[in-house]
C-alpha cells in the first residue's frame, strides 16, 4: 500500500506556479512530436507541414479538451459561471473533448493543405499515447481522477481527498492507455498497416476505448454526475460512442 501526498506544484517560477499537469501536456506534445519527426515521418514536405500542423493541434487540444468537459461533464456549474469557462488553469478539460477537437483541427488542416487527413492523423494516434501516459502520471500527483476503494496490495491512500485505500486508476490507465497502446499500435503500424491511411486511427479508437470503459469500473464516477444510464459513467458513455466509430472506421477503410 502506498501514501499519495504528491505537491501537484512542480516549482514555482517567481510568483508563477509550475503545476506537474501543465508540464505533462508541455512535455507530451513535445515528445510525441520528436518521435514523429525523427522515427515515422520520412518525406521533407510532411515534416515542414508536421511542423505547421502542431499549432493546431494544441489549439484544438485546449478548445475541445475545455468545451468537451464543460459539455459532457458540468454544464450546469459553467451555465450559472460564465467566466470561469476561460479559466483553464483551474482544471477541467475532457480527453475525448480535446481527441474530437484534434480531429477537427487536423481535418481543417489537411484540408486546407490538399493532402489526407488521415495521414496526419495515423502519425498523431502512434504518438498520442505518450502523451496520454504522462497525462495519467500527472492526474495521479493530483490526487485526481482516483480509484475506487479496494484492500489489494498496491492499492493507494490519497492523503488530499480522505484516508481511503483506493485502487490507483490513473496508473492504470498510464499503463494501458499509455505504454500498451503505444507499443500495439507501433507494431501494427511498422509491420502491416502502413499503407492503409485511416486504419490506425480506426485501432487507436477501438483500443483506447475498450481499454477506458473497462478500467472505468475501478474509478470512481465524477462527483457532480455520478452513474448515468445502465449504471455507466460518462467516460464509459463516450468511449462506448467512440469505439463504435472506430469500429466503422475499421471496416470501412480496412475493406479497400
Amino acid at each position: 500500500m502506498f501514501i499519495n501526498n504528491f505537491d501537484p506544484v512542480a516549482f514555482n517560477l517567481f510568483t508563477l506556479e509550475i503545476r506537474w499537469y501543465s508540464l505533462a501536456y508541455i512535455l507530451g506534445i513535445l515528445l510525441s512530436w520528436l518521435y514523429c519527426k525523427k522515427f515515422l515521418i520520412k518525406d521533407q514536405k510532411n515534416l515542414e507541414l508536421f511542423d505547421d500542423l502542431i499549432s493546431y493541434i494544441i489549439i484544438g487540444i485546449i478548445i475541445g479538451g475545455r468545451l468537451g468537459y464543460i459539455i459532457f461533464y458540468n454544464l450546469d456549474y459553467f451555465s450559472k459561471n460564465i467566466l470561469e469557462i476561460l479559466m483553464i488553469w483551474k482544471g477541467g478539460m475532457s480527453f475525448h473533448g480535446g481527441l474530437a477537437g484534434v480531429i477537427f483541427a487536423t481535418y481543417f488542416f489537411s484540408k486546407k493543405n490538399n493532402i489526407n487527413h488521415f495521414y496526419f492523423l495515423d502519425l498523431i494516434s502512434i504518438s498520442a499515447p505518450i502523451g496520454i501516459f504522462l497525462g495519467r502520471i500527472a492526474n495521479f500527483i493530483n490526487s485526481e481522477l482516483y480509484g475506487k476503494e479496494t484492500s489489494l496490495f498496491w492499492s493507494v491512500k490519497f492523503e488530499k481527498v480522505d484516508n481511503i485505500f483506493r485502487h490507483p486508476s490513473q496508473i492504470y490507465e498510464a499503463i494501458f492507455e499509455g505504454i500498451i497502446l503505444f507499443l500495439i499500435l507501433n507494431f501494427i503500424f511498422k509491420k502491416y498497416l502502413y499503407r492503409s491511411p485511416g486504419v490506425i486511427s480506426a485501432l487507436f479508437l477501438i483500443f483506447y476505448s475498450i481499454f477506458r470503459f473497462i478500467i472505468e469500473f475501478t474509478r470512481e464516477p465524477d462527483i457532480q454526475i455520478g452513474y448515468l444510464v445502465f449504471n455507466l459513467t460518462m467516460g464509459q458513455i463516450l468511449s462506448f460512442l467512440f469505439l463504435t466509430i472506430g469500429l466503422i472506421l475499421f471496416y470501412k477503410k480496412n475493406d479497400n
